[in-house]
Parts: structure tokens; sequence; C-alpha cells
């Protein structure tokens, strides 16, 4: 008598009891590093389009990556307080902020830019792990509101609600006063305008990616068209660099943004209901975790908002979810977020024993973007003892150095001090990731951001 096949997991909790817990998922899984869908890797070549964003002006693309939800209702803005540390009575209409949500422990689940474009509707843009815990708080709440989901383009569709890129440099405020009809409207960090291009009807949210002056501009889908030509016809003038989808990948790594933390979502009763909510086929069940820092826990891998740089961030004057754990986790700050500058002469050496065929070799480092998972995390020592964990990494052609954002503890964040990263997977089990021995690449320690920002942060 056949056995009968077993039912495939329909949620991220059957994967993992399927797996035999969160290690054992994410350390197997096939899937590498993010793919950003809808445009070329490189439009000229990433080098240029990196210095674009520092000499000149780039043009970044957003329209098909990022998940987008709508929240609609009388209670849109008390639903969105509820979940967010950011504080929620300065948040008037034409206003957008970079909102961080948690867990009840008060470790992180995503960060995401909110937009509050009219008293009752907001669009929550960012990573499927900000739009999945929206969603999924929606159907708890008794609040007037409703959510609906814009999806991103990881699998083709006809077309969005809006289009959207960024502007970033030097030439970004000159570029979009001349291609503006009329005159551009004064919009203040991380608030909104309105005005037009070509004809059409344009909001744009002022702030910094790559820390330098910017501006994200969006609208009707179908209007984007017309908006792209008058602003690469005009950008010709200011040495417009269109970023292809591998310089979009490095774009955050000088302003020492933290893209994607893991989501601490893998463990505890109390997210129970939500791994049974997520469906098996999301990225939280699908993505892949890497990298030499190993512990059977999966806890060590989750960050939390004040080591990672965002206690402006948070505001403990109203209610949300993590708000009496943060409180704690305040005065207990263990780690800070730093900037790792690797050894060239290193890199170099890796690079070239990567590539031998007459023994043992290293894990090959791919540039501009050396990550080979969905979260990357690389123990980094110094004395030869665990001083931190490097986390994202990218080779940026302004710094002429590869750069990665760790998460290092208190004691070990001198800005010119020396550390060791391992380079490597130990005993790997994903086939995405070549035979390879472990190997110390050198690092110095540097300020996040790298270079000094010139906008403000807002809560």
């Amino acid at each position: 008598m056949n056995k009968p096949h077993s039912l495939a997991p329909t949620s991220l909790q059957d994967a993992l009891d399927a797996a035999g817990g969160p290690i054992n998922l994410l350390r197997s899984s096939q899937l590498g590093t993010t793919i950003f869908p809808g445009i070329p890797p490189e439009f000229t070549n990433w080098r240029d389009e990196q210095r674009a964003w520092k000499h000149s002006v780039a043009m970044l693309e957003q329209s098909y990556h990022m998940t987008e939800v709508h929240v609609r209702g009388a209670d849109a803005l008390a639903f969105m307080a509820g979940l967010m540390t950011n504080r929620a009575d300065n948040f008037d209409v034409m206003r957008a902020k970079q909102i961080v949500m948690c867990g009840p422990d008060g470790r992180m689940i995503s960060d995401a830019v909110l937009f509050r474009e009219e008293a009752d509707f907001m669009r929550v843009v960012g990573p499927p792990t900000a739009a999945n815990w929206v969603e999924y708080n929606a159907t708890k709440t008794d609040l007037n509101v409703t959510v609906t989901r814009d999806e991103n383009f990881i699998r083709p569709r006809a077309r969005r609600d809006v289009y959207r890129f960024q502007l970033q440099g030097p030439n970004a405020l000159a570029l979009m006063q001349e291609v503006t009809e009329g005159t551009l409207p004064e919009i203040k960090f991380f608030h909104m305008g309105a005005f037009k291009i070509a004809g059409c009807d344009v909001r744009a949210v002022r702030h910094g990616m790559a820390s330098t002056p910017g501006f994200e501009l969006y609208g009707p889908w179908e209007d984007q068209q017309a908006v792209r030509e008058a602003v690469e016809r005009v950008g010709e003038k200011y040495d417009l660099r269109k970023a292809g989808s591998v310089t979009y990948g490095t774009a955050a790594q000088e302003s020492g943004w933290m893209p994607r933390p893991l989501p601490a979502i893998y463990e505890g009763e109390t997210m129970a209901d939500y791994r049974r909510w997520i469906p098996a086929q999301s990225f939280e069940a699908a993505g892949s975790l890497g990298g030499s820092f190993v512990s059977d826990r999966i806890e060590d891998y989750y960050v939390e908002p004040y080591e990672v740089g965002y206690g402006t961030l948070v505001h403990l004057g109203h209610d949300f979810i993590g708000r009496d754990a943060l409180v704690e986790k305040k005065q207990t700050q263990k780690r800070r977020k730093m900037t790792l500058i690797w050894n060239n002469d290193d890199v170099f050496r890796v690079l070239q024993n990567s590539l031998r065929n007459d023994g043992p070799r290293s894990k090959f480092i791919s540039l501009p973007v050396p990550m080979y998972s969905s979260f990357q995390a690389d123990q980094v020592l110094a004395g030869g003892k665990p001083a931190g964990v490097s986390n994202w990494m990218s080779y940026s052609s302004n710094a002429g150095a590869i750069l990665s954002t760790a998460l290092m503890d208190l004691e070990h964040c001198e800005i010119g001090k020396e550390v060791t990263l391992l380079w490597g997977e130990p005993d790997s089990r994903r086939r995405t990731v070549e035979a390879h021995e472990v190997t110390e690449i050198r690092a110095t320690i540097a300020p996040v951001p790298y270079y000094a920002k010139t906008n403000k942060t807002e809560g």
C-alpha cells in the first residue's frame, strides 16, 4: 500500500513545522539576494550610476519592487498609530513618515514609508514584511478601516496604481525646478508637494535616500511615460544617470539604512496566530538566511529599533504594539549600527582565491552586491572574539571600497578600529552557495551614515 503524500504547507507555521524550526527553514532556502524587477541590471554601468547620486543626479526606480498597502477609513490614522512606533499627533495630510513596526517584544518586524494623502487615506510603501503586518492587523481591528493591497512586480502584472521614482544627488533640485511647470513648491523634509510635469499631476516627497538631496515622485500609472520623458530630457543637462536594478540595491549603503532586517516573527506564542495567517508562499517563508554568523536561536538574528538608529522614530507617548518592551530596551541597548570599510587587499585576495582551480576556494565576492542570501549575517570579531554582526553590504564607487552595515557591541564602536569579518557560510545547506572555506577580511569601523546626511530625521 502506497504511503499517502503529506499535504503541502499552507502557512508560514506549516512550513516551519515541516522544516523543524526557523533555522532549518531559512538556512536551507535556495533563494538568493533580492531581485529588483522591471528594469535592467544596468542602464549604463553601475560604477557611474552610483557616482551620480554623489556628483550629479540619479534616477532610482521604485515602481516595481515595493509592495503598497492602501489604508482607508475614518480611523485610518488611529489604526496606523497603533502599529507604528512613531508619533501620530503631528502627522498631517500631505506628509510622509518612515515608520517602524515591532512585535509585542519590541523587536523589529519592518520599516516602511507611510504617505498621508488625505485625512482618511494613506499608503504604506515598502517590503512585503511591512505589508503583511499591516494587512494582518487590519483583520483583527474593530476600527473603521479597510486595507487593500497593490502587489509588486515580482509576479508581472499589467499595471499598478502609481509609478514611483526618486531623483537623488546635488543636481536634483535644479533639475526639478526646470522640469516643473510653473514654480516648484517649497517642500520641507518628508513633506509632500503637488505640481505638474508634462501636463500631468505629480506628487513628490522631499527626502534623501543616498545621503544627498532628493525627491520621490509619483503619479497615476498611465502618466509615467510622459513624466519620465520630460525628466530624462531635461536631465541630460544635469548629467542624469538612470540606476539599474543592480545599482539600486546599493543605494542604501552610504546612508546606512538597513533595508531588510529579519522580521521578529518566527518564534513565540504571541506571534503564532500571525505565522498561521502568513501564506507558505510568502517572502517570510521563502527567504534565506546566510552568512558566517551561526546560532541555533533565531532570536539572535533579530534587531531592535534603538540599535539600528531609530531612537528618534520611537515615541513612547502613545500606545502601540511593542511599546512596553521598548521602554525597557531604551535603557538596555547593547549594540549600535556602524559602517565597516572592508580592506581592499583582503577583498582582492579573496576574489583571487575564489577563482582558483588548484585547491580550496574562498566564497566568491560578487560586485557590487556581495550578499548571497535574503537575510545576511556575518560574524565580526575583535581580538579573535565576537564583537558584532554585519548585515548589509555593497561596493561603493564613491568610497572605493566594500561597505557593510553592522550591529556592533557597544564596546567595539570606536571609529577607526580594525576588526575582522568572517566571510563565508560554514556547512552551507544551499546549492546556491559553492563549496568554499571561511576566510577573514579585515575591516575598519566608520560612522553611520558613511557620508554626512544633508537632511534631518523626523519621528
